[in-house]
């Protein structure tokens, strides 16, 4: 007989995988063709910036907010609310013709990403709880998720780039659909499969009412914690400066990672001939960029072994990462499908080499981060990637729109330069491993 915390039917985790499957998969299905979408529909490589910006200004502003209405709401209602904000999103993005609709979408896609921010692991802890107590073992399925929502990306990258070539006449937009009905399905799934824990439903109707009342004085709490939540979190920084630092490299990236995106699609888009082709070009080469991903992440620990240490190793992944994206800048130069595998190259050494730095660089943050501090951190770590992206769709993508793409991932080369530097001679924690001892235990 198979041990109870290991029974996927008892603890949920099939379900749980399934939804994080459907939650990841819209995405996937849209990463290839979106801004080749918006290129064909007249919008200029600075209207696709501003879009994109939007996008990202919406998760700073309400991811913090919307963190707290799962445990407020319910964690079904929230992200039912995420799955249908999707769909109309979709939508609005499959239909629009002009830069202002393109930008409503980008409003409403941002709503459902930062409502579907945790929602559903939080189910699946509760689910398990409930079923096997406090004690059960959340790393089965919690692995599962994590797997489902990759293959989701990977899987919906691939169908989402090789969809216009395989549907004449839909063109770009046949992905957007995928996506849409996706999000649909999403919606269903969530309604039938995520049935709160008895924990959270059962109760006397006095109890239930007492919940409802206190719920828009949890919510109003929530609101007016986000300001002290970001203040907490800068003083964080401010108090550990090696910790100020490595939270500054998530900017770095944000940046990177955001002028790969919006740039890469146009640029194979003219080295194959075509807005189709340039979308499936694009599907295989982030594939292959998805892969590499998975292989730096079992490499991280024994690159750390073999440079000697982990911030060692973090400055040596981040100049490999720096390097990939000058590769990517100077690979302008090349035409046709040469252009194409050296971009794909590129795109496996970045991912690889990114992956190593990101899992060094977490390791490094919890290590100066007591218990009590590591939510507040890592909402200050998730803003400054966004507002990474966001500095790089307003300066950067203006700046390949004039200069060409080649120009701006030279820039950005040079950020993640710099980047690269903040991990060196980075001051050894102190407070955080000692929580008894440091002024990061006790924040005013």
């Amino acid at each position: 007989m198979r041990d109870r915390a290991a029974s996927p039917r008892r603890g949920g985790w099939g379900r749980y995988a399934a939804i994080e499957f459907l939650t990841w998969l819209p995405p996937g299905l849209m990463m290839a063709p979106m801004v080749l979408l918006m290129a064909a529909r007249g919008l200029s490589v600075a209207e696709i910036g501003l879009v994109s910006a939007a996008y990202s200004v919406t998760i700073v502003v309400l991811e913090l907010p919307t963190g707290g209405l799962a445990d407020v709401l319910g964690r079904r209602a929230v992200l039912a609310a995420s799955a249908a904000t999707s769909v109309v999103a979709l939508v609005v993005l499959a239909t629009a013709t002009t830069a202002w609709l393109f930008l409503v979408s980008s409003l409403l896609k941002g709503v459902a990403r930062a409502l579907s921010s945790g929602p559903a692991q939080a189910w699946y802890v509760d689910r398990l709880h409930d079923a096997e107590g406090p004690s059960a073992d959340l790393k089965p399925g919690l692995a599962a998720g994590g797997a489902a929502g990759s293959a989701a990306l990977a899987i919906g990258t691939a169908i989402g780039g090789l969809l216009p070539l395989a549907v004449p006449g839909a063109g770009l937009v046949a992905p957007v659909w995928a996506a849409e009905a996706a999000a649909a399905v999403l919606l269903a799934a969530v309604l039938v499969l995520m049935r709160e824990p008895r924990g959270r439903t059962r109760g006397a109707e006095p109890e239930r009412a007492a919940t409802s009342a206190a719920a828009g004085t949890r919510l109003r709490a929530v609101l007016r914690g986000v300001p002290a939540t970001i203040a907490g979190g800068v003083r964080l920084g401010l108090v550990d400066r090696g910790l100020g630092r490595l939270l500054l490299v998530a900017a770095g990236v944000g940046v990177m990672l955001n002028a790969i995106e919006l740039l890469t699609p146009g640029r194979l888009a003219g080295l194959t001939g075509g807005a189709e082709t340039g979308s499936a070009a694009y599907a295989l080469v982030t594939a292959a960029g998805f892969a590499a991903d998975a292989l730096g992440s079992s490499l991280a620990p024994a690159a750390a072994r073999l440079a000697g240490g982990s911030a060692r190793a973090a400055v040596l992944a981040s100049a490999a990462v720096a390097a990939a994206v000058a590769a990517l800048a100077a690979s302008v130069a090349l035409d046709g499908w040469a252009g194409v595998a050296a971009a794909c190259g590129a795109y496996v050494v970045l991912f690889a080499a990114l992956s190593v730095a990101g899992l060094i660089r977490s390791e490094l943050v919890h290590r100066r981060v007591a218990s009590a501090q590591r939510a507040t951190v890592m909402s200050v770590d998730s803003l400054q990637l966004q507002f990474g992206g966001l500095l790089s769709a307003l300066f950067l993508v203006p700046l390949a729109g004039a200069a060409g793409p080649g120009v701006a991932w030279a820039v950005t080369a040079a950020v993640v330069v710099a980047s690269s530097l903040l991990f060196v001679r980075l001051p050894a924690p102190k407070a955080a491993v000692r929580p008894e001892e440091g002024a990061l235990s006790h924040p005013q």
